[in-house]
């Protein structure tokens, strides 16, 4: 097919994996798929990973199954490379005609990429074992021929990224329901992994890497850059510093210790991401507001103070004191310590209660945007159920 990425995407993701280039090796790395931990069932080589859960295509196959990675069935690229949309029968898995049998996403490993080997590895050891529905499910793999591929079940929404931060008059924003529904989604899906035996630390959360299925369900994907947690009494384990700017915890770039409460900080990130419609780092607004994290966390505070963050196209969706709620979980998983973070759980349950609540938007009519500067009151406690085990 050729190089899929010009000079300038390379630039662009270099830029987003600002933290490093290069992936940590996973030391004693195991992964999970529910209490009971698995073994790695690598050849000794460590280039094939044997697993039932997995079908192994040929390369024949996969191009069979992608028209031969024709442009038009390019649906996406990134660090990794470019991804294809393919078909495959639902029983046999193997390639079928166009607009028969299973959707798939093909994505293909580009060889002068960000992104190798290692991580393609851990998308396998990963997702390989792991099964949740707010994972995305990985199908089965190649390597054959120096190419490397991965088979996933096709996400036809696209990534949360893509929608949260689109423009123009032909592109309706994301309704509020749907965004409260997307963060639960999500934050069950990490809470899946944190309550994984050996835990599995996601680390590198953020909008782009939250896909989405026909109804909207948000599904986490590229488990490139995961790793085991800290085991025993450990708090954290200590790794080369990866992952993307405005996203990662500011203990784990100053130190590279790596602990669960490390996505709880980015998924409070993409949280305010949801809240304000803003990008995490965005240079485009005005100076002073460039970080989102930094701008907001003054006016998370209360309800007036609060409609300076909120996403205007919002407008008349939500009640401000459900929104507050929500922006002070944010507030609290975006805390500068670590230790007073709340778990994947807490968050779970406490999205949960929101979500099943009716809304009263006529509350924010009363209420315009404050100009007062940052207001230096301690924000109030949200209170989080005790975590439980999923």
């Amino acid at each position: 097919m050729g190089a899929c990425f010009s000079n300038q995407i390379k630039t662009d993701i270099a830029s987003s994996t600002w933290l490093s280039s290069k992936f940590m090796s996973r030391e004693g790395s195991k992964g999970s798929a529910s209490a009971t931990s698995f073994t790695h069932t690598l050849r000794t080589d460590g280039e094939i990973l044997k697993n039932a859960n997995l079908k192994s295509f040929t390369l024949s196959e996969l191009k069979s199954a992608t028209r031969s990675f024709r442009p038009d069935s390019m649906v996406g690229e990134g660090g990794f490379g470019c991804v294809f949309k393919g078909w495959i029968d639902e029983t046999s898995l193997s390639p079928s005609r166009p607009g028969t049998g299973i959707v798939i996403a093909v994505k293909r490993l580009n060889q002068e990429g960000l992104q190798g080997h290692r991580e393609w590895l851990a998308e396998i050891n990963y997702l390989g074992q792991l099964d949740h529905p707010n994972l995305v499910k990985l199908i089965g793999y190649c390597l054959e021929e120096e190419q490397r591929l991965l088979v996933y079940e096709f996400m036809p929404r696209g990534s949360l990224e893509n929608h949260l931060f689109r423009r123009g008059i032909f592109f309706q924003p994301i309704s509020w329901n749907t965004r409260v529904r997307m963060a639960l989604g999500a934050a069950r899906g990490l809470a899946f992994l944190h309550n994984a035996q050996p835990q599995v630390i996601y680390r590198d959360f953020k909008a782009s890497n939250i896909l989405l299925d026909s109804n909207y369900n948000a599904k986490l994907s590229d488990f490139g850059l995961a790793r085991d947690g800290p085991e025993g009494d450990n708090s954290h384990v200590s790794t080369r510093v990866v992952g993307t700017q405005g996203y990662a915890a500011p203990e784990y770039v100053a130190t590279g210790h790596l602990s669960a409460k490390s996505d709880v900080y980015s998924f409070g990130v993409v949280l305010l991401e949801l809240l304000s419609g803003r990008r995490a780092i965005d240079k485009n607004q005005p100076v002073g507001e460039h970080n989102l994290v930094d701008w907001a966390r003054p006016y998370l505070t209360n309800k007036r103070r609060l409609l300076r963050v909120m996403d205007p196209r919002l407008q008349g969706q939500y009640s401000l004191t459900r929104a507050l709620k929500i922006a002070l979980v944010a507030l609290d998983c975006i805390s500068i310590d670590s230790k007073v973070r709340p778990t994947m759980n807490d968050v779970v349950k406490t999205l949960e209660e929101f979500h099943v609540q009716k809304e009263t938007p006529k509350e924010q009519q009363s209420l315009q945007p404050s100009n007062e500067s940052n207001n230096k009151k301690s924000p109030q406690a949200v209170n989080y159920p005790r975590p439980s085990i999923m």
